[in-house]
């Protein structure tokens, strides 16, 4: 079996393990990756970029190193090359728990119980929810699968194809790290700054095809080409601003605005404005329906051009 096929197989069964059974509820590989990168964390900490990237360096330069050994391993094993790229793909991969907390979340709201709702809520973003009133919540939901879509489910397939094992957990980590120590903290401001960094490198290329598969499976096309042209440079991330304004544009919702962030409230631009409506709470199913579309496209797309690209370098 070639090394494509192999791949192929194991990403698919990894993605089919996350669609039937999503994400462990005890011993999930990555809460285990954040603990030991909060371990390593607590041993390099000083307030300067170099240790910051000390630390980013360690921690995402592990995560590559130990899935680059596995696959050596494996190697000579089709089957277990298989198993452990599916168990890779789906330790890395979240598109069930993504659609699953926003759901719940979803379901609160239909349900008129607003503070379950903003109980719900930090299971799936960093917002304050006690500062968000339902349509709030709503807004909240919608731009967190969209910003997620690459986060979780895009970006680590595109790496997964380009390097394999090493690819698809170097991703996971990076972007893991940057939840942990990439915001602007004034205690992580400058030690966070290498992380934060490299996971607007990393999630460059996931985000530019999530868009332009939001475009291509949502029901208004031009209307997410529209926004993502007009309006996605106004927003202060370079990956999550394409995303959202393609979700944006795809389901006719206005994003953005203003949110508040540990007690930080910030005033960002509006998404869609001109050609969008408010998010109701039934947009937050339409969202979730469109991530799923978005990541089935993704695997095929990124296993394609893995053969593709594989096939012209021999």
């Amino acid at each position: 079996m070639g090394a494509d096929r192999t791949y192929a197989y194991g990403a698919a069964a990894g993605v089919l393990g996350d669609l039937l059974l999503g994400d462990p509820r005890r011993g999930h590989p990555v809460a285990a990756f954040g603990r030991a990168a909060g371990a390593v964390e607590g041993a390099l900490w000083h307030d300067h970029r170099g240790w910051g990237a000390l630390h980013t360096a360690v921690c995402a330069g592990g995560a590559v190193a130990l899935g680059a050994l596995a696959a050596r391993a494996v190697r000579p094993s089709p089957a277990a090359s298989v198993a452990l790229t599916a168990a890779a793909t789906w330790a890395v991969v979240g598109g069930t728990s993504l659609a699953r907390e926003a759901r719940a979340v979803g379901r609160a709201l239909e349900a008129g119980d607003i503070e379950a709702a903003r109980n719900r809520l930090p299971h799936l973003c960093g917002r304050d929810p006690q500062a968000l009133d339902a349509d709030g919540i709503a807004r909240a939901v919608v731009e967190s699968v969209a910003e997620n879509t690459s986060d979780a489910v895009v970006g680590a397939l595109v790496w997964g194809a380009v390097a394999g094992v090493p690819g698809l957990l170097g991703f996971r980590a990076v972007n893991t790290l940057d939840a942990m120590v990439g915001h602007k903290s004034p205690r992580l401001r400058r030690f966070g700054w290498a992380s934060a960094r490299l996971d607007d490198v990393a999630g460059w290329p996931g985000a530019r095809l999530t868009a332009v598969l939001a475009a291509a499976a949502g029901p208004d096309p031009r209307g997410a080409l529209r926004a993502w042209k007009a309006d996605a440079g106004k927003h202060p991330s370079p990956n999550a601003g394409p995303v959202e304004a393609a979700f944006a544009g795809a389901l006719g919702v206005r994003l953005g605005g203003t949110l508040s962030y540990g007690g930080r409230v910030e005033h960002r631009p509006v998404l869609n404005g001109a050609a969008g409506r408010p998010v109701r709470v039934t947009d937050i199913d339409r969202a979730v329906r469109l991530s799923r579309r978005v990541g089935l496209l993704a695997l095929g797309g990124t296993l394609a051009a893995r053969r593709l690209l594989k096939g012209r370098g021999k």
